[in-house]
């Protein structure tokens, strides 16, 4: 087993024992700047739990197995899979385990208009994150990214679950797991709350040195970022314990993370409102004037997938504006156009 991992040393490869019976395990994303995802491994009497399930790839399967049998066990004793969210870099794999082993796989229920939009679509285009970006008014990076190949698409990939999960309680035997809806990321994320154990397997839903991506989906959601920081809250509602994230090291407070990311928020809010001014603007326009990630990369620094994303987290900035009354919208055609509802720059 590893030491506890800190700062970017978390991607590297082994399991890493987090508390008694629960070990970390990143496996690899390659060429993705997230660079790896982790999931956990939790002992039962009659096997093992995983809590996501990685991306289908050979090399994340070795990974996984090699960590398995450091810590003395094989991947045939996986029994049961609990997913975060339906995203391939946590769910892909967990269905391939399934056709290999025979375990049981869960996926929040609110991921179910998104599964079958993708066996609809047969695509790993994100068709819902386009038609937000042709609203933000960026038809033509649109344009480009429709006909971009995001990594390929694999129908076995993305069978459904064996079961759907709400908001309620898992007894697993040892461990008792709460089930805590959290939208925003996607429609249907959840996280898994093991209250005894003071644990916190929060997916995407809460990263401790980065914000997640907010809709990015096929599933329809009309206020992302409003569920977002409404489920941001929500954590706040269930006594602190450790953050086990999805991407980067286990950290010891969720919610001293959590206010750091309504903070955050709070600050995009109020440079939105601010590089809206006195103009009528659609999203693209103001999604250029700021800055992005933690290097405060400038717009045209981006590669198209990034401005996609910053266009759209702009958007669903803006819509939190006109649904507090600060900012109202108007649409010419199919792109909004925002206005300040003072008239005023801050």
């Amino acid at each position: 087993m590893t030491a506890p991992a800190r700062g970017g040393q978390w991607v590297e490869s082994g399991a890493e024992l987090i508390q008694s019976g629960v070990h970390r395990v990143p496996l690899p994303l390659p060429g993705d700047g997230l660079r790896a995802v982790n999931v956990y491994l939790l002992e039962e009497d009659d096997g093992i739990v995983m809590i996501d399930g990685g991306w289908a790839l050979p090399q994340s399967r070795r990974a996984l197995e090699e960590a398995m049998a450091s810590v003395g066990y094989d991947l045939g004793q996986i029994t049961k899979i609990f997913v975060t969210h339906i995203h391939r870099d946590h769910y892909t794999q967990a269905v391939a385990l399934r056709r290999l082993l025979g375990s049981r796989v869960y996926l929040g229920a609110g991921e179910r208009q998104g599964l079958e939009l993708l066996g609809e679509v047969r695509s790993d285009v994100p068709v819902t994150s386009l038609r937000v970006l042709r609203r933000g008014g960026a038809g033509d990076l649109a344009d480009r990214l429709s006909g971009v190949d995001h990594g390929g698409f694999t129908a076995s990939d993305w069978e459904a679950p064996d079961g759907w999960l709400s908001a309620g309680v898992l007894k697993l035997g040892r461990r008792t797991l709460r089930v805590i809806p959290t939208p925003g990321h996607t429609k249907g994320h959840v996280v898994y709350l093991d209250e005894a154990g003071g644990l916190l397997f929060a997916g995407d839903h809460v990263l401790p040195h980065i914000t997640p991506s907010i809709g990015f989906e096929l599933g329809e959601s009309e206020r992302p970022l409003a569920d977002y920081l409404d489920s941001l809250r929500l954590m706040t509602r269930f006594a602190d314990a450790r953050l086990l994230p999805a991407h980067g090291p286990v950290t010891e407070s969720a919610h001293a993370r959590v206010a750091e990311l309504l903070a955050h928020h709070d600050v995009r809010l109020a440079q939105a409102l601010r590089a809206l001014g006195t103009r009528t603007l659609d999203g693209y326009a103001v999604a250029r004037q700021l800055t992005w990630t933690r290097r405060e990369v400038p717009f045209a620094g981006l590669d198209d997938f990034n401005q996609m994303l910053a266009v759209n987290e702009t958007v669903a900035h803006l819509d939190v504006l006109v649904a507090r009354g600060q900012v109202t919208v108007e649409l010419d055609g199919e792109v909004g156009r925002y206005t300040r509802v003072d008239g005023g720059a801050e």
